[in-house]
């Protein structure tokens, strides 16, 4: 990667050596208008850094990632630029006790979405900036200690276009040409931002009373792009924001400690978003330009209220390395989740965690680079690998496993002084820790031991033995882990016993807490419990693990799934069921039967968009090469029965109509897609806005029936920068091998497109319709991926390798070539082995799936 990597060993002797006491930073961004100077586009960036010393004469450095340095002046003296800047570090000598540096550098404009990112609208020609840094992308706009541990104030200015607004994470004002922004709070690098540009901007306030009779103001704001102002529903941004501020002081006892909040939608944003204290920053795909479901709706206001619950999570207390980014991603994952059942209209939001969120985590935590949830991390490539579904999802799970552990109330008072003991510092795990076992009076060391320090998912099976009257004689839980991560852990589980009522609905008789310990734990207070057509283990998910079903309880979902009346152990069934085919046990093609058979009559929208991923992935990944044709077929029928159906203008509606449009294959499929889009069809309720026409254009270009004339036509009718990303995913989607060459010439042999656009050519590009077309890439691909890594920028790599191995190539040839590079690349970067290891293993997992699939043709 371009730029030096940064170990946790030269961290913490640097931490050890030095202490901030502060940041001048001032940038001049006049810049980012205009013809410009050439590439790489360039703003001036003068950093003033206050700091000691603990060993006076000792030597360090500096973070700093920029084309040229003007000046560097240390302590008073001038340093020659040539000899103490490498491009990446800036080298400090005979350090004082106390000492001021000062760099004046030419930084970059990043068109990649690290650093200071570059955004040109192509609807109005406007141009729009923002920041992203985490882990370590500060030191492309200043220079800088580049470490989550050395804390420090920030004071920004910025000099601006005339006619822009300037935002960073103090409040700011225009004067004299120079945007002026209030000091921070100390804080580290990574949480520093600056947006600035021309951007619709809306205001509201949130105001609270405390007990002591003191108040709190805080500003609110929300800002878009102007192109997408017709769509901003900041009314519902801000509901959701201030919700949350009330559940988070109710919960919390620390008044939110910085200031204004202002959250802005921002373009080509890489991430969900990002919890700069003061100024969130979000992708602007979470602003809805066609309708949307409920589920998305939730989405939303589950990522505001994760970035709420960092504002204490992760900035107020801070992790020392990324070690310990668990203590932030996990607590506002978990937080986000439970703001949301307690606070917002989205009170159902557990379903969704326990469905949608969790699966990441098992994907996650069964690849060959699962890892403890305090994770080994030796650098910065590591850090930004571990941005996964185990330190997010997994650990939120855990999280939420610990509450039922310790009880509700010792949780929240252990967070309430784990705030007030480590306010603007930053901690490790233990000292969580200490404050949870002091609130919850339990050892929490074989606990954290278990569930922090090692890595694994188990599984959670019943065994139901009955007596000679039909009645529970005895269950059990048995636990499993695999081989290669043999922990067991405790549990606490609650175990639902259900049988159908005389109407026909599923629904639970019994109910037990339990603490499930080691390989066998029997569950003594169902003895004598009339006999269950349905055990579940894990009920209303209180721990982390993969349910298993006993034979008659996988019997009964087989023919009843759709009958469960609880909403909750529906998702947990369907989750299980999931697991079950990932994980070979399955048929893919009995799992699509069960989603043509039932996902008609769920009522949880998002478990139904989740099933219609799965089915797919089941089809595409998990089911017999022999059995596609006929899974397609059926799929395409199932999504267009259940569209016709579903009732008029519903969500439902919505849902199953994408559904059909990405299971479209058959002449009639298409042909019907073209009617819906020139208005020749019409299924009664459902409004073919611009964002569903995209949807339905995206297949028949992959299958030839939509050319580059129709696509141009499209983005005539869409000249935005979403039709662009839409038009450019369409064009790269066509069945032609020129087509296929030039979209990756775009994104491996050159890099002139911006970071949304490259993840639009490579979506557009990989298409499971295509596997012959493709074939010859798989060997290209290996050629590439290292030139490609040590080329590109960390984020691009992680793109370009992730989305073109050739995943649809499933054989085991693939599978070998795969190994084979691995096997000629020991010395690649760890993180780029990292990422083909778990490709491998996804290919791997793929061909076992179809290995059981075929089976069940055979039986």
């Amino acid at each position: 990667m371009p730029g030096e990597n940064l170990s946790r060993d030269e961290a913490r002797e640097r931490a050890a050596l030095l202490s901030v006491d502060g940041y001048e930073v001032s940038l001049d961004l006049r810049s980012a208008v205009g013809g410009g100077d050439g590439e790489p586009r360039t703003f001036r960036s003068v950093t003033t850094i206050r700091f000691r010393c603990g060993e006076p004469g000792a030597s360090s450095f500096a973070d700093l990632i920029a084309p040229s340095v003007t000046a560097v002046t240390l302590n008073g003296k001038d340093l020659d630029p040539g000899e103490v800047f490498d491009g990446s570090r800036i080298t400090l000598e005979d350090l004082a006790a106390d000492n001021e540096l000062t760099v004046d550098a030419q930084c970059a404009y990043s068109r990649t979405g690290e650093g200071m990112h570059r955004f040109v609208d192509p609807e109005d020609g406007e141009v729009y900036l923002y920041t992203q840094y985490e882990p370590a992308d500060s030191r492309r706009v200043f220079a800088n200690f580049e470490q989550p541990d050395l804390k420090a104030p920030f004071r920004f200015e910025v000099r601006a276009p005339e006619g822009w607004t300037v935002w960073s994470n103090g409040a700011g004002e225009l004067t004299d040409g120079v945007w002026r922004f209030a000091e921070t709070k100390p804080i580290s690098t990574y949480i520093t931002c600056v947006v600035a540009g021309p951007y619709h901007y809306v205001t509201d306030s949130y105001s609270r009373t405390f007990e002591d009779g003191s108040r709190l103001e805080i500003p609110l704001g929300a800002m878009c792009r102007k192109g997408l102002a017709p769509y901003f529903e900041a009314d519902d941004v801000f509901l959701i924001t201030k919700q949350g501020l009330d559940f988070f002081h109710d919960h919390f006892d620390y008044p939110y400690p910085f200031g204004k909040y202002d959250q802005a939608f921002v373009p080509e944003y890489n991430l969900g978003a990002m919890e700069n204290p003061g100024l969130v920053t979000f992708r602007e795909e979470y602003i809805f330009r066609g309708k949307v479901t409920r589920a998305s709706y939730e989405s939303r206001a589950n990522v505001i209220l994760h970035e709420m619950a960092h504002m204490w999570f992760g900035d107020l207390v801070t992790m020392e390395w990324w070690d310990d980014l668990w203590l932030k991603e996990s607590f506002a994952d978990f937080m986000g989740t439970f703001a949301n059942v307690g606070a917002t209209r989205f009170s159902d939001a557990w379903i969704t965690f326990a469905n949608r969120r969790k699966a990441w985590a098992y994907r996650a935590d069964q690849l060959p680079s699962t890892h403890p949830i305090t994770a080994d991390i030796r650098d910065l490539q590591d850090a930004k690998l571990n941005f996964d579904g185990i330190t997010y999802a997994k650990g939120a799970s855990v999280l939420k496993q610990l509450v039922a552990y310790v009880g509700q109330d010792a949780f929240l008072e252990g967070a309430r002084r784990y705030f007030k003991r480590n306010a603007y510092g930053n901690t490790r795990l233990g000292d969580l820790l200490s404050v949870l076992e002091e609130t919850s009076g339990r050892d929490l060391t074989g606990w954290a031991r278990s569930w922090l320090q090692t890595a694994g998912v188990n599984s959670l099976t019943p065994q139901v033995l009955l007596d000679e009257r039909g009645r529970i004689a005895e269950l059990a839980v048995l636990q499993e882990a695999p081989e290669s991560h043999p922990e067991l852990r405790p549990h606490r589980v609650a175990v639902g016993l259900y049988r159908r009522t005389p109407e026909g609905a599923l629904e639970r008789y019994a109910r037990v807490e339990a603490d499930v310990e080691g390989p066998r734990t029997v569950v003594a207070e169902l003895a004598g419990a009339e006999a269950p057509e349905l055990v579940l283990v894990n009920d209303d998910d209180l721990t982390y693990c993969k349910i298993r079903f006993d034979e008659t309880s996988l019997a009964t979902l087989r023919e009843h799934l759709g009958a469960i009346s609880d909403p909750l152990a529906r998702a947990l069934c369907w989750s299980a069921l999931w697991n079950l085919t990932r994980d070979a046990l399955l048929p893919a093609r009995d799992f699509v039967g069960l989603v043509l058979r039932f996902a008609g009559r769920e009522s949880e929208i998002g478990v139904v968009q989740m099933l219609h991923a799965w089915a797919e992935s089941a089809l595409v990944h998990y089911a017999a090469p022999d059995w596609r044709e006929t899974g397609e077929r059926l799929l395409s029928e199932g999504a267009l029965r259940e569209l016709r159906q579903a009732e008029a203008g519903s969500e439902h509606q919505l849902a199953w109509a994408r559904f059909f449009a990405s299971a479209a294959t058959g002449e009639d499929d298409l042909a019907l897609l073209k009617d819906l889009l020139d208005g020749s069809e019409v299924v009664e309720g459902l409004e073919v806005d611009q964002e569903l026409r995209w949807a339905f254009l995206e297949p028949l270009a992959a299958h030839g029936a939509a050319d580059e004339g129709v696509l141009a036509a499209e983005l005539a009718r869409d000249d935005t920068a979403s039709g662009k990303r839409h038009q450019v995913r369409c064009l790269a989607a066509r069945p032609s091998a020129a087509v296929k060459a030039q979209a990756w010439a775009q994104v491996v042999e050159s890099d002139t497109l911006s970071n949304a656009l490259v993840e639009a050519t490579i979506a557009g590009f990989a298409q499971a319709s295509q596997r012959e077309l493709t074939a010859p890439y798989a060997p290209k691909y290996f050629a590439a991926i290292e030139r490609v890594w040590s080329e590109r920028s960390i984020q691009i790599g992680m793109d370009v390798v992730r989305g073109l191995f050739p995943a649809f190539q499933d054989s085991p040839e693939t599978l070998a070539a795969a190994d084979a590079w691995l096997a000629a690349h020991p010395d690649a970067a760890p993180a780029l082995r990292r990422l083909v290891l778990e490709a491998r293993d996804d290919l791997a997992r793929g061909l076992r799936g179809q290995e059981c699939d075929a089976r069940e043709a055979v039986a």
